[in-house]
């Protein structure tokens, strides 16, 4: 990507000086007096801007010769799981029942205060309410399935009937009796080299995929939870995990469709028009009139537009196919920059 790509000036020093996360992977930052460069969202000490410079690309602030910052950890993908902790979660997937109290993540070498500020910043939650509200997912998804209740609190972890029962009640707003028809929906973060996303999903299929900074987020959770029923647990799924893979496979340009079960509840006309954006093949766009017109509705391209700014799929349903009648790319939830990167990767925009 060349430097003509990049946002102007004024406002790429704006960001890196507010430490917006929203720019990361937009550019990166280059400070002469140190040798260094950051992502926009660096919590370090300010610089002059007579002494910062931007890339576009981590590779080309290493070529112009600076060194990744140690603190924002540039290279590395925005949202992954950093080093120093991926070892923790391994043994939180392997034994999702063990409860880890700060004694033991410092038998482990870990610093719990670490840790703690580590799943506020990227999950909303402490580590241990992160554990508890993955103990409460896998009980209620057993409960649902007819266990008992005292066996299946005991397994979560729980020493008496009372206090598991009071934990579910506080988790889906009702007794235990009445949670097994809940659904547990399944949420976690996903790194990618756009930044972080959040990806929710159920026994069923994937039902969530957004850019963890798009504004209507918290929205789309609240409306998903309400068309399912749905109790939001934090932690994996063997959906979220088949796609985290393909989406892998398709920022790298090698592969075009994806293959995961999807739930997309909504209108019939929010139906329709998601139903006919996955029917946009990949490396082509069209208009919002355009779409509408195959919907056999010409005068309604808003309707589409507003139905496009619904699909909670990003990516995986491709509302980032469709843009203006002019061609300029109009709105995207994820940040117009992500519009073009997507639409570039696909041969649909040339670089």
């Amino acid at each position: 990507m060349s430097t003509t790509e990049l946002p102007p000036q004024a406002e790429m020093l704006a960001a890196f000086l507010a430490g917006d996360a929203g720019y990361d992977g937009v550019f990166f930052t280059a400070v002469r007096t140190t040798g260094i460069f950051c992502r926009p969202s660096c919590s370090a000490r300010k610089p002059l801007p007579k002494n910062v410079e931007f890339f576009a690309r981590s590779r080309d602030a290493t070529f112009a010769g600076y060194r990744p910052c140690k603190r924002c950890r540039p290279l590395q993908l925005p949202g992954a799981t950093p080093d120093w902790l991926a070892d923790l979660l391994r043994q939180v997937d392997a034994t999702p029942h063990q409860r880890w109290r700060d004694a033991d993540l410092r038998a482990a070498g870990l610093s719990p205060e670490r840790v703690r500020r580590w799943f506020l910043a990227q999950h909303g939650m402490t580590f241990h309410a992160y554990q508890r509200g993955r103990r409460l997912g896998r009980a209620l998804d057993h409960l649902g399935q007819g266990g008992d209740l005292l066996a299946v609190g005991m397994k979560a972890g729980w020493e008496s009937a009372s206090g598991f029962a009071t934990a579910l009640k506080q988790l889906a707003g009702r007794s235990p009796g009445r949670s097994r028809d809940k659904t547990v929906l399944h949420v976690d973060r996903l790194a990618s080299p756009l930044g972080p996303l959040i990806a929710g999903a159920t026994e069923e299929g994937l039902c969530l995929l957004e850019f963890a900074d798009r504004p209507m987020l918290e929205r789309q959770l609240q409306t998903l939870q309400r068309r399912l029923s749905a109790v939001l647990v934090p932690g994996r799924h063997t959906h979220i995990d088949a796609m985290q893979s393909q989406l892998a496979e398709y920022l790298h340009g090698d592969r075009q469709q994806f293959d995961v079960p999807l739930i997309t509840p909504g209108t019939e006309w929010q139906q329709q028009v998601w139903r006919a954006l996955c029917e946009i093949p990949y490396g082509e766009t069209t208009s919002y009139g355009e779409l509408a017109k195959r919907l056999e509705r010409p005068t309604a391209p808003r309707a589409v537009a507003r139905a496009n700014g619904d699909n909670r799929l990003a990516i995986v349903i491709p509302c980032h196919r469709v843009i203006a009648a002019d061609g300029s790319l109009s709105g995207y939830g994820g940040g117009k920059w992500r519009k073009q990167r997507l639409l570039e990767l696909e041969g649909a925009l040339d670089s």
